[in-house]
């Protein structure tokens, strides 16, 4: 019985086996096509990140040229960028034109970029802030406090901002207390910034409050 069992086990290792060979050639491919397919796969995926690292530092090189160029405004127009790219563009030449007090073609171009779907939403919300900001009195009290509220929610990504923003609205219109009190809030914020935190401090001092107190 031992020598009958010991044939018969060697007989189905040599069916087994032969079993194995016929599936190698058979289906043998598919794992040949799956190996090419995770080495392709990895080697696009390794040119997809260089690619994309060349093209940030090219950007990158672009916005630094600009900023260092004689005429920043003019270059930063020439710029070929598309995407969240060409906002941050788009935002930093509003800001030239904002610093040559050319504050129609900035407000202009804040409004667009804010309105523009396919800019992210934190960009939209910055151009909305600056276009306040550079509208300044000249906007509708209303529409501006409507922009400032909106932006100002918690959560909001320029939220203590446009807060600062209210407090000096609140202080051109001849309210000191309730600028004070918005400062205040901005001071007892967890993500208030140093320079935040200074312009906050002064502006309830300059008012005749102490930034201490609650």
């Amino acid at each position: 019985m031992d020598e009958t069992d010991s044939f018969i086990n060697e007989v189905t290792e040599e069916v087994r086996r032969d079993k194995l060979f016929a599936a190698l050639r058979k289906y043998g491919w598919i794992g040949v096509v799956a190996a090419l397919a995770i080495v392709g796969g990895a080697a696009f995926n390794e040119w997809s990140k260089s690619k994309a690292q060349a093209e940030s530092e090219a950007f990158g090189d672009a916005i630094l040229a600009a900023v260092q160029a004689d005429a920043p405004r003019t270059a930063f127009e020439t710029i070929s960028a598309d995407g969240a790219r060409a906002s941050v563009v788009a935002l930093m030449a509003a800001a030239e034109a904002t610093a040559d007090d050319d504050m129609q073609a900035a407000l202009a171009a804040y409004r667009q970029i804010a309105a523009d779907p396919a800019t992210p939403a934190s960009l939209r919300d910055l151009a909305r802030l600056k276009a306040v900001i550079v509208t300044g009195t000249a906007m509708d009290p209303a529409e501006r406090e409507s922009e400032l509220v909106a932006l100002a929610q918690p959560g909001a990504p320029y939220r203590l901002l446009a807060i600062e923003a209210q407090a000096n609205a609140a202080l051109a219109a001849g309210d000191p207390d309730q600028a004070i009190t918005l400062a205040r809030q901005i001071l007892n914020d967890a993500e208030v910034t140093a320079g935040l935190q200074q312009r906050a401090t002064e502006l309830i001092v300059a008012l005749g409050g102490d930034p201490a107190a609650k």
